[in-house]
Order: C-alpha cells, then sequence, then structure tokens
C-alpha cells in the first residue's frame, strides 16, 4: 500500500528536519565541510521572513523540502529563488519531487511571480533531466560570482 505524503507549508517546527536534509544534500554535493549555517540561523532566519518552505511529509516524518525566498529579476520581475530542493535518498523516485517542485511553482505563481531561478551542479544529471523534464530551461552560459562576508 503507498503511503499518503502530505504537501504542506514548512514550519517553524519542521526546522530542524530541514537543515538536516541540507546537511544531505551537501554530502550529496561532496561539499559537507561547506554547510556552516546552523539550525540556530534557520531558526532565526525563518522567524524574520527571510525564506520560506514547503515539505513533504510522510507518516510524520519531513522526507523532502524546498526552501525559497523572493527575489527580483530587473529584466523581469517578481521572481522566486529555489535554494536548496531535497528529497531524502530513501524516498526518491517515488514522486514526490514532482510534488514538490509542482507546489513550489503554484506558490511562484500565487505570489504573482513572473520567474522561478535555481542552480543545478553541471554533474548532477538527473536533476538536470527532472528539470528538463518540466520544460525547465538550463544556462550554460553564465558564470556564478560570489563574495564570502565576514560577520
Amino acid at each position: 500500500m503507498k503511503k499518503a505524503i502530505d504537501i504542506r507549508k514548512g514550519q517553524l517546527e519542521d526546522l530542524p528536519h530541514i537543515h538536516e536534509l541540507v546537511r544531505e544534500l551537501a554530502i550529496y554535493e561532496r561539499s559537507e565541510a561547506a554547510f556552516t549555517a546552523t539550525l540556530e540561523d534557520y531558526q532565526r532566519d525563518f522567524q524574520e521572513g527571510i525564506f520560506e518552505t514547503i515539505v513533504a511529509e510522510v507518516d510524520d516524518g519531513v522526507v523532502g523540502m524546498v526552501l525559497f525566498y523572493m527575489t527580483y529579476s530587473t529584466w523581469k520581475g517578481k521572481m522566486l529563488y529555489l535554494e536548496d530542493f531535497v528529497i531524502k535518498e530513501a524516498w526518491r523516485k517515488q514522486g514526490i519531487g514532482q510534488l514538490l517542485f509542482d507546489a513550489f511553482l503554484e506558490e511562484a505563481k500565487y505570489q504573482k511571480c513572473r520567474l522561478v531561478k535555481w542552480q543545478v551542479l553541471d554533474w548532477n544529471q538527473p536533476a538536470i533531466d527532472f528539470y528538463e523534464k518540466n520544460q525547465a530551461i538550463i544556462e550554460k552560459d553564465w558564470w556564478n560570482g560570489k563574495l564570502f562576508l565576514n560577520t
């Protein structure tokens, strides 16, 4: 029997699970040492409205999530940026990712965004295939820039 999957907006009490999912993603992306944001950072920033989440829950346990925030495209207008999108490894390939992605797109429409955007690693072919299946444009001509600030 297939278990019921509840897709819902994330709450403060979900943050420990979300933090662990991001750690799992960092390990998958071979960058666990770069994952330095603490659960306390997540809790403070969530309460300040810095980011939002949508979670997938099965049997009272969070098995996947999308984490996103509002930003702005000077060319298009309001945009939601999908920062992280993670499904626990044991729950992949069961349609949960599609349910979460669809919920994220619905949230963007609800917030009257004209664009959603995210990054995907060039070696993560399963993710690239997923996004292309969803008619996403995978840009290969823009380079990322960043600076780490000592705060």
